[in-house]
């Protein structure tokens, strides 16, 4: 090597899926712009996967691990032999953080490396860059996030086609937005484990998987989208963090937004994060949320971070409680018998419960038999979601009302363009 060349920098590679495969190919392409910046070129000098590769002499051999293998065993033994022995790590891997960050980020404080996860949650969308270095300094009142490509691209089909769930889901799988087994995704897990760490970060406070109720798609239907429209309304799966009083409150589940809302019209695979705080009333980061060059990009960036080392990830201070029972305006689907009183008996039950109602579209269907159903669809004003869920309950029971009735969160903020 020439006394003027750059000295190797050797990153072990755990797992060559899609993103694995990728970070493997760009690596290589880019590192003499990386070596131009950091003084250090970066070689990748062993990859394992469940047919190759031995972790022993690919941790002897490195500088740095990066983890995409997902899930939590083996990655969770393999990422915490790297820290103890001294190796810097990024990863990719979301519900590993979401189970177990605060052990991981606590063990490479104390080993003095760095772990790098910029990947983990909204593909090559900097959030948590930000996050942890742009905004540290500031008070964060909310976030509102679509942190799920495969959803938003679901949604986005039902709602341009008219395609239905399970058509749009399809798809989905076909472009490879979308794995075979999309449970996780479509049931809302993916998110929640990806507001955790957003949460953690923003708040300053230990939070887990299981501290996040969530909610997915599934159940969703084209009638919702097409009523929503009438309304003027777009429907998103959003994950919320945010302060109420001295607590926090954490969440996944389908919303529907007025086009005023910067996360309205965030179509197809594409995932945004809006940040809400007195300082900077709000922005928004969007970008691709998945494929393997663009989460890639975002694990090589986290390797550079790792060759220039920034500021660890500090234990938190706080430890805020969580609030169940949070205000939400919602969305609400009605079939009924379509006869006199039936809109006036269902706006006593909402109002006797303090739920007050802000729309109203009312249909008959000219099917069936005398008297004729008709569908009533209401969004109503932001109540306690026990005290709407409780007149639901009590709608659910009239003898007028021939389904079960469907309920949607409304996310009914508005900014200024």
């Amino acid at each position: 090597m020439s006394p003027d060349a750059p000295a190797p920098f050797r990153v072990g590679l755990l797992g060559h899926g899609t993103v694995g495969s990728a970070v493997d190919l760009l690596l290589p392409e880019r590192a003499d712009a990386i070596a131009h910046v950091t003084g250090l070129r970066p070689e990748v000098t062993g990859v394992l996967t469940t047919s190759r590769g031995d972790f022993e002499e690919i941790l002897a051999n490195a500088d740095l691990i990066v983890e995409v293998m997902g899930g939590i065993h083996p990655a969770h033994e393999y990422v915490t032999r790297a820290i103890r022995a001294g190796k810097h790590v990024v990863t990719a891997n979301k519900q590993l953080l979401a189970e177990h960050g605060e052990e991981l980020w606590a063990l490479a404080r104390e080993h003095r490396v760095q772990l790098r996860f910029e990947a983990a949650v909204a593909g090559v969308v900097p959030i948590i860059r930000v996050l942890q270095e742009s905004l540290t300094g500031q008070h964060i009142d909310r976030l509102h996030g679509i942190v799920n490509g495969t959803t938003n691209f679901i949604l986005s089909q039902m709602a341009a086609t008219g395609a239905s769930y399970g058509e749009a889901l399809k798809e989905a799988q076909e472009l490879g937005y979308a794995e075979s087994d999309p449970s996780d995704d479509v049931s809302g897990k993916d998110a929640a484990a990806k507001m955790a760490i957003l949460a953690r970060l923003a708040f300053d406070t230990p939070v887990h998987l299981s501290d996040v109720p969530y909610e997915g798609i599934e159940h969703l239907t084209t009638e919702d989208i097409e009523y929503a429209r009438e309304l003027g309304l777009s429907l998103r799966l959003i994950g919320t963090a945010e302060r109420i009083g001295d607590e926090l409150a954490v969440r996944v589940h389908p919303a529907f937004l007025y086009a005023g809302h910067p996360l309205s019209s965030v179509d197809g695979p594409f995932n945004a994060v809006t940040i809400e705080s007195p300082a900077i009333t709000e922005i928004t980061l969007s970008g691709p949320g998945a494929g393997g060059p663009q989460t890639a990009t975002a694990v090589i960036g986290d390797v550079i971070s790792a060759m220039i080392p920034p500021a660890q990830t500090p234990p938190t201070q706080n430890q805020l409680g969580f609030v169940a029972d949070v205000e939400s305006s919602f969305y609400l689907h009605v079939e009924v018998a379509d006869r006199p009183g039936v809109l006036a008996q269902i706006a006593q039950v909402l109002g006797l419960q303090g739920v007050s109602v802000k729309s109203v579209v009312q249909k008959g269907t000219g099917k069936g038999p005398l008297p004729h159903p008709a569908r009533l669809v209401l969004v109503v004003h932001p109540v306690l979601e026990s005290r709407f869920y409780g007149a639901v309950q009590l709608i659910a029971s009239k003898d007028f009302v021939t389904a079960t009735p469907r309920a949607i969160r409304v996310i009914d903020e508005e900014f200024a363009s």
